[in-house]
């Protein structure tokens, strides 16, 4: 549990969550159109995850070309 508190606090957590925010705010106030939101958390999620998950591969060891 304290890992994950720890986690949820790291400075990438809290820009996308600040960014989610941000747009679905401006999405629903039609400042911004659905398409640009969509593209843009799109965009900052999928970023997200992918750095995340690599990290996680690092720590694993996971190598990701298989090594004959």
């Amino acid at each position: 549990m304290k890992e994950r508190l720890q986690r949820l606090l790291c400075v990438k957590s809290i820009v996308t969550l600040i960014l989610a925010i941000t747009f679905s705010v401006l999405a629903s106030r039609e400042v911004i159109s659905g398409e640009q939101f969509a593209t843009v958390f799109t965009t900052v999620i999928s970023f997200y995850f992918g750095t995340q998950h690599e990290r996680i591969v690092e720590q694993n060891g996971i190598s990701k070309m298989k090594k004959e």
